[in-house]
């Protein structure tokens, strides 16, 4: 069962499941929606600077504001926390930067799931079925952690791509292995540098065992990897390894750490099946890690770094042309740019996400990542069928691409096949329980039970995906349409204002352009309830 996370830090407790700060006592801290949203996203990405331009579009969607604004929300935030900006001590203004939060920060999860909260004083109303979540898996679970570097300050730019480049690949290549279940990128990588037992682990991604490493410079030239396979039950060391590559020789590093990990796993597939799977990798060590310093800032889903990612990407095509998986990285930035209208020029964004993965599909028809941002691009034309072929040819390449799986799942859901989307999203959830694009997922599984007209239970679901970290615009329209559906008309009202304050010009043709639920009686159902709220 998934289970609720919450953070803790000093004094404090930040529970995102039911959208609250909770002080010493336990005791409910009152935030404004728009500084619990500044919180969240500064203690979700507490290992680095958060800039201002990603503060303003994940708090207000791109809405141009004031920093009068922004100084406003993080003054508010600071008091809530018995902070100010002296002092310091939680949010830390890192100048011409942007914000850090430089408190220690634990994760956990809560033993029992709390019902949905909107931001606002009075609770939802109670639904007639609270949402399940999918069983437990009854097959070897792994989850791939970043690796640390050990002796370093962090300029050191090989080694540090090195330390996020080998998991992400070694994920890529498990995920392929049919018997075994991988945790994904996106939630693995959450748990970056945090001080947490095997045990903790376990618990918070719900595997039987993790991999992890730790890389070192030595003598100027050479790195030193090791790495480690763990037992969450017990925290004992299963197998454990180490590397020094110098130079090139990464590449045959990678490999050997590949085939000795799955030795570990005592894989009851030949080997050589694991060797054959493709990963797109490409001879150029300047390209290979562009490509992967790329990844760090695609999934942080903003403008911003969103144009950092397509230029190494467009790097990485440069040095080696035949990557396949640089390609598709330009394909998802320029589908990024399409469908969240960061550009003026949505379609030539469009074109060239399709031929970007047109591209990468010539080189490596087999890679489930390519036919991935294949699949997407025919999202933004609205043909629903044709990105559904090529999903789910992604996902039949890696059983485990819980990212694949959820977009397996959207496509679906907006066809109108509610009850198989849930079972893929719901999969991507056990797969990803940190993801990212978790609140997408959630709000998927309120879509779902929308076309399905289990209104009550969508309106929980869509709660929950409105008010988790990163959760863009149009899924405050969901959970709108949701209680309006459901009858909630105090809670429809409270979210149509929360969607008029972040982008006063949305309508209903602007809903169904990014959600192109076919026509049904569902799809009319969330008009008419859309435009009796002034949508």
């Amino acid at each position: 069962m998934l289970l609720p996370m919450l953070y803790r830090f000093g004094d404090f407790e930040l529970d995102l499941d039911r959208f609250e700060l909770r002080g010493a006592r336990g005791e409910r801290i009152p935030l404004e929606p728009q500084v619990f949203a500044l919180l969240t996203l500064l203690v979700d990405a507490r290992d680095r600077a958060v800039t201002k331009a990603e503060i303003f579009e994940k708090v207000w969607d791109g809405r141009p504001v004031t920093d009068a604004a922004l100084a406003s929300r993080v003054k508010s935030a600071r008091q809530a926390l018995g902070d100010d900006g002296r002092a310091q001590r939680y949010i830390r203004t890192i100048h011409g930067r942007g914000l850090r939060f430089v408190a220690k920060v634990s994760m956990e999860a809560v033993t029992a799931a709390a019902s949905p909260v909107v931001a606002s004083p009075d609770p939802p109303p109670k639904a007639d079925a609270a949402p399940t979540e999918p069983d437990a898996a009854t097959r070897p679970s792994i989850a791939v952690l970043p690796f640390r570097l050990a002796g370093d300050d962090g300029h050191d730019t090989y080694a540090t791509t090195l330390a996020d480049a080998l998991p992400y690949e070694l994920i890529v290549d498990l995920s392929r292995l049919r018997w075994l279940f991988v945790t994904a990128r996106g939630s693995s990588f959450r748990l970056r540098n945090l001080d947490i037992d095997a045990r903790e682990v376990g618990r918070l991604l719900g595997v039987r065992y993790f991999l992890s490493g730790s890389i070192e410079r030595v003598g100027g030239s050479t790195l030193h990897v090791s790495v480690e396979l763990v037992d969450t039950r017990d925290g004992g060391v299963v197998w454990a390894e180490h590397y020094d590559a110098h130079g090139d020789d990464v590449h045959q590093v990678r490999m050997d750490i590949r085939s000795q990990i799955l030795a570990a796993l005592e894989l009851r597939i030949p080997l050589h099946e694991a060797t054959l799977a493709r990963l797109g990798a490409t001879e150029s060590l300047d390209a290979w890690s562009a490509f992967h310093l790329g990844l760090q800032h695609v999934y942080r889903f903003n403008r911003a770094d969103t144009a950092v990612a397509k230029t190494l990407f467009e790097q990485a095509v440069a040095r080696d042309p035949r990557f396949a998986r640089a390609h598709a990285g330009l394909s998802f930035v320029h589908f990024q740019a399409a469908f969240l209208r960061q550009t003026d020029d949505v379609v030539t964004a469009a074109a060239l996400a399709r031929r970007c993965a047109e591209r990468g599909l010539e080189l490596d028809p087999l890679d489930p990542f390519v036919n991935f941002t294949m699949g997407r691009t025919h999202w933004l034309t609205g043909d629903l069928g044709t990105a559904h072929t090529w999903l789910q040819r992604a996902t039949t390449l890696s059983p485990n691409f819980a990212q694949g799986l959820y977009a397996q799942a959207w496509t679906e859901t907006l066809a109108g096949q509610g009850r198989v989307g849930r079972e893929h999203v719901d999969l991507a959830m056990r797969l990803s329980p940190l993801d990212p694009l978790y609140y997408a997922m959630l709000g998927t599984r309120a879509l779902g039970h929308m076309t399905l007209g289990e209104d009550a239970v969508a309106a929980e679901w869509a709660d929950r995906a409105a008010t988790s970290p990163g959760a863009h615009v149009l899924i405050a329209m969901i959970a709108t349409a949701a209680h309006a559906l459901a009858g909630n008309d105090g809670h429809a009202t409270k979210w149509a204002a929360n969607v008029r304050e972040r982008n006063p010009v949305l309508s209903h043709e602007d809903f169904f352009r990014a959600f192109p639920m076919q026509p049904t009686d569902a799809r009319a159902r969330v008009k008419q309830s859309l435009m009796r709220l002034g949508f």
